[in-house]
């Protein structure tokens, strides 16, 4: 599992030839991106200021039209467009197709953002399984209403690892790792570290929400390491088993 993030989303590194690569050497994967950025320039186009509160987006009917359009749309449309030139067979999902995430939305004051409660990992299976690559956007629904929510990509991609049984998942980000108090990278930790580096303060911001998806994944059996995406041949290098960033174990 590949949570593909950071400001350029493979367009300016090494991240999706190092895909193409791994896949037809017969590597099963699947891709979950982000895309807040875009987001965050099409609400600006639209006039829409962004607005967030405890790390998370606040998402209106508004900005939900705009989150919707942009990741399961524009974003995850030019990775299958990118992947495909590459070679892969890429299939474009979203999370909320035949309710592969299920959420609940954490409160008014978040409006239309989900907790994750359920994965069904069917479809993602299923795509895997016929030799394509699922390029999924971090959208889900509700299902007592139908109502789609926004989700963290992070999130979502710790939730999808540990229901896959993945044996990796690997969050390609824009920094170099997980930083300690000497604002040195940890090269390695267990998930009780990662809750103490949290509960500490000593990480913030974005990379809370990486660290709790690593934890997930840890229960389920699931590694993971945190990489800089954008030095040249990183992915590479991970699935060679080679060193860089942070590696995170249960």
């Amino acid at each position: 599992m590949i949570k593909l993030g950071g400001s350029t989303l493979g367009a300016h590194d090494t991240s999706l030839r190092d895909i193409a690569e791994a896949h037809r050497h017969g590597a099963r994967i699947a891709v979950v991106h982000g895309g807040g950025a875009a987001v965050s320039d099409q609400l600006a186009r639209s006039g829409i200021e962004p607005k967030f509160v405890r790390g998370l987006r606040v998402t209106d009917a508004a900005t939900l039209d705009v989150v919707v359009a942009v990741l399961a749309g524009s974003v995850n449309e030019q990775l299958v467009a990118q992947l495909t030139a590459l070679g892969v067979d890429a299939i474009g999902v979203s999370g909320a197709d035949q309710s592969i995430l299920r959420a609940e939305r954490y409160d008014d004051e978040l409006g239309f953002v989900g907790r994750i409660t359920a994965v069904d990992p069917g479809p993602i299976t299923a795509i895997i399984s016929g030799g394509a690559l699922p390029v999924i956007a971090p959208i889900a629904v509700e299902p007592a209403t139908g109502q789609l929510l926004n989700t963290n990509a992070d999130t979502a991609a710790g939730e999808l690892a540990a229901a896959l049984r993945a044996a990796l998942l690997v969050f390609l980000t824009d920094v170099a790792g997980v930083l300690g108090a000497d604002k040195r990278v940890i090269e390695r930790m267990n998930a009780v570290e990662a809750r103490a580096l949290i509960e500490s303060g000593v990480v913030g911001g974005g990379m809370i929400p990486k660290l709790e998806a690593a934890m997930r994944a840890a229960s389920a059996g699931c590694a993971t390491r945190i990489v800089d995406g954008t030095a040249p041949g990183a992915l590479a290098a991970v699935l060679a088993g080679e060193g860089g960033g942070t590696a995170i174990t249960g």
